[in-house]
């Protein structure tokens, strides 16, 4: 893959189209785009890893997703000037504009995450493969008169949040004249971390987009020249996008190190626990320095404020100094694994003490698993009903819930794999509060309005 090739403005649905001359970039136009968007608003209202503050705040999506983009604009920046250093012929490439291109990436990459976070995921891959939902597998839809391919079954059973952000910026919702919000090329390509479809799933179930959007896909690679490779099973795959590295690495930063913070401010971790975590990344020397530093602060949260700015920048680093070393087996798709698994042995054990710490403690936590509990059930029940609602429109419950989804989302479309995605689209645009209070509706438990 080649970086003259591989950095493109041009725009999905308008290829066409002619720039527009002002002091921003494409790839800025993307960003801002991003920031005014509905869906982008909405991620304030979505729960990260902890349930929405009461007294004490912690991080919901929206906060998450605009530390992930800073980070990420660090990191293309950085990047970009070493490889500009190297490649001094590419200065009048869209190269200089990575740290821009990364960073709306950033901010799209949890667009298409349900609510209650990624409990919200799974409740919807179980709710296919485990109870209700089976049926769908081996259904015929007497108003549609089709029923899913066994590619289209893989991509509900699989449901994916970074596969779901991808239809969402790419999809033709109903009253657009283009498709989704008419990205670039590049910072489209930038937030598929799994870029095969969901028939190629890993075990863990990961995939990159659907069935309904692989032939984006497809026209996005080959613009770009992204590498195409074969599993061993003869399975379209494709390499990964280099600065999908990036994004990637930004959001690992992030929410493993935001993560410590938050449960500190929630006392599920104590100030020495957090600060052995924190500290514990540094060589003995750089120790000494910061505890000098720390003697100078008062407050217990400020002195982990303190410690969490000096990890994400020696992350950040790091992560600069893999990619920069690694260009050539980045180009060439054969780089493995990600950029923080390559990282220098001390902050690598650092990172993965503070993961080990993280499952034993934080995302097994009670109030963690309350809204996990509580999430399935509601995602579950309205399935239940979307579900049943789409596959039998004529009838007069049906009709009503129907009434209530926004024109936007393709309820009626003419196939039942349409349908189908049209309520995944749907419940998972709604907010923790949103579904909630509309799961409280249906069941007949409020008759509140908004």
């Amino acid at each position: 893959m080649k970086w003259e090739q591989l950095l493109s403005n041009k725009r999905l649905g308008q290829e066409k189209a002619p720039h527009r001359e002002d002091d921003r970039s494409e790839f800025q136009r993307d960003f801002d785009r991003l920031i005014f968007s509905a869906p982008f608003r909405r991620l304030q209202n979505k729960t990260q890893v902890f349930p929405l503050p009461g007294s004490i705040f912690v991080h919901n999506r929206l906060t998450h997703s605009l530390e992930v983009s800073s980070v990420g604009r660090s990191l293309g920046n950085d990047v970009s000037r070493l490889l500009l250093e190297r490649h001094p012929h590419l200065q009048k490439t869209h190269l200089t504009e990575m740290g821009s291109i990364v960073s709306a990436a950033c901010l799209a990459h949890d667009l298409g995450n349900p609510p209650f976070g990624h409990s919200g995921e799974r409740a919807i891959g179980a709710y296919f493969s485990e109870e209700n939902g089976r049926k769908y597998e081996s259904y015929f839809c007497d108003e549609t008169g089709d029923s899913l391919t066994p590619e289209q079954w893989q991509d509900l059973v699989h449901f994916e949040g970074n596969a779901n952000a991808f239809r969402l910026l790419t999809h033709h919702f109903k009253g657009r004249r283009e498709g989704g919000f008419v990205m670039t090329y590049s910072t489209l390509a930038s937030i598929v971390k799994y870029p095969y479809p969901s028939s190629q799933a890993s075990k863990k179930g990961k995939f990159g987009f659907f069935q309904s959007e692989l032939p984006d896909y497809r026209k996005i690679a080959q613009e770009l020249g992204i590498k195409k490779v074969r599993n061993a099973q003869g399975g379209e795959q494709y390499a990964r996008y280099p600065l999908v590295y990036l994004v990637e690495a930004a959001d690992d930063i992030c929410y493993q190190i935001m993560d410590i913070e938050d449960a500190h401010k929630l006392k599920i971790l104590t100030t020495e626990e957090t600060t052995h975590l924190l500290i514990s990344f540094f060589d003995e020397a750089k120790q000494q320095e910061i505890k000098a530093r720390l003697s100078t602060l008062d407050d217990a949260n400020e002195q982990i404020v303190y410690l969490r700015s000096v990890v994400i920048s020696l992350l950040e680093s790091e992560c600069v100094r893999v990619f920069t070393e690694n260009e050539e087996r980045i180009l060439d798709g054969t780089f493995e694994g990600s950029l923080i698994d390559h990282i220098s042995p001390t902050p690598d054990r650092a990172y993965r003490q503070c993961v080990e710490t993280s499952v034993a403690k934080i995302y097994h936590a009670r109030m963690v698993v309350d809204i996990e509990i509580a999430g399935h059930k509601v995602i579950t029940r309205l399935l239940d009903l979307m579900l049943e609602a789409v596959t039998h429109s004529d009838r007069t419950y049906s009709r009503i819930l129907i009434s209530r989804v926004s024109p936007q989302y393709e309820i009626l479309a003419p196939t039942l794999y349409e349908r189908m995605l049209a309520v995944l689209d749907y419940i998972s645009g709604m907010t923790d509060v949103f579904a909630l209070d509309l799961y409280r509706k249906v069941t007949g438990m409020s008759l509140a309005t908004v």
